[in-house]
């Protein structure tokens, strides 16, 4: 297998020059210093769809962003608890976190538990009824496409932060990177970042038969696992793409998981390399599972969701930094909010600095020997 690595250095250089977040030279007039709501707290809800992996850490890096903006007293360690389940890393926030000018209602928590029959329609209903009657919400997170698209509507007017979205322009959250569509939402935007992930996975790699596994029957695992940049891509770089569809919602999550491995399992004898998506059935504690077919076949992987799967064994990833950055977004986001800004106003995109993770175990499984320049380049390595 030959495997290339100066043009993804190059693409990683380049890319290193539009890491800055944006806003952060564009004189935004909004100030980020901690202000009360008229003497009182400012009262913060919480919507997701369901537990996924990246949710619990993008909670967590957001408290410990806003602490470090002053609006929330620093904790040493904040319990992630369970992998995926945000519910007892809420409570346990709710009643820990101490400030003088913030509060997580500890029941203002809804999860749907990836039920979009019948948990998520109630719990839409619940939230704005709440929202709309009760009004003791000044800010929601929304976190992940479902809370995006449940509470991107005219239905309410509490300002709503969206993070942990795929694709919130091309699963309708928003209508552009520029205007969420809406005066209360905001909703982080990276038009290119998986269209990235791709081009240095394809530069480092050379595949020419590219794995996939989505859900293709609803706009949702389309959008999750990025086809339409997948596609883009590969007609670039000119690979083809073998798909294998895995159903995402309305199914348990051990058939999830089973969909999942199923696919793996029929991929990895055709393909050179594999971009795993995000998906509900990759389950992090059984990673070994699905990633025994790839190490067989000695295929290489790439995670879009990023560098805990890397952690779990697949060998590459963009680094994340425990999603430092992209909190810091979303923290300076809300602190402008809470000083006036109105949330359709504030900038959107924002760019993760682009970090190479690895796996050196997974490399020697599949006989990838890692050149010292991805090394040197490489800000975590598992």
């Amino acid at each position: 297998m030959q495997w290339h690595v100066w043009s993804a250095i190059l693409l990683i250089l380049i890319g290193c020059l539009g890491s800055l977040p944006a806003g952060a030279a564009d004189g935004n007039p909004f100030s980020t210093t901690p202000t009360t709501h008229h003497g009182r707290k400012w009262r913060i809800g919480y919507l997701e769809g369901g537990p996924y992996s990246n949710y619990p850490l993008n909670l967590k890096a957001l408290v410990d962003a806003l602490a470090d903006l002053g609006w929330v007293e620093t904790v040493e360690s904040i319990p992630l608890g369970s992998e995926a389940d945000t519910s007892l890393l809420w409570r346990w926030i709710s009643r820990n976190i101490k400030s003088d000018y913030l509060r997580f209602v500890s029941d203002a928590y809804w999860s749907s538990n990836w039920d979009g029959k019948k948990r998520r329609i109630q719990n839409r209903r619940a939230v704005i009824k709440r929202l709309t009657t009760k009004k003791d919400i000044d800010l929601m997170l929304a976190m992940g496409t479902w809370a995006g698209q449940d509470l991107a509507t005219n239905r309410h007017h509490v300002p709503t932060i969206v993070i942990s979205s795929s694709n919130p322009v091309g699963s309708k959250i928003i209508k552009s990177e520029e205007n969420s569509g809406f005066d209360h939402v905001n909703a982080r935007v990276d038009p290119t970042r998986y269209e990235r992930q791709l081009r240095i996975f394809h530069d480092i790699v050379g595949f020419t038969r590219l794995g996939i596994v989505y859900e293709n029957d609803t706009v949702e695992g389309k959008t999750y696992a990025a086809i339409n940049d997948v596609q883009t891509v590969a007609g670039e770089k000119h690979f083809d793409i073998l798909s294998c569809h895995a159903p995402f919602s309305k199914v348990t999550q051990e058939e999830a998981f089973q969909a999942v491995l199923q696919c793996h399992r029929q991929l990895a004898p055709k393909v050179d390399a594999f971009y795993i998506t995000v998906h509900r059935g990759v389950d992090l504690q059984r990673m070994p599972d699905l990633l025994a077919p790839f190490y067989e076949y000695k295929i290489p992987t790439f995670s879009q969701s990023g560098s805990q799967e890397v952690q779990a064994g697949v060998l590459l990833s963009i680094a994340r930094a425990g999603f430092k950055y992209i909190a810091e977004f979303h923290a300076q986001t809300i602190a402008k909010i809470f000083n006036g800004a109105k949330p359709r106003d504030l900038d959107q995109l924002f760019q993760d600095p682009p970090r190479i993770a690895i796996n050196t175990r997974t490399a020697r499984i599949i006989g990838y020997d890692p050149p010292v320049e991805i090394l040197n380049m490489a800000d975590e390595i598992y």
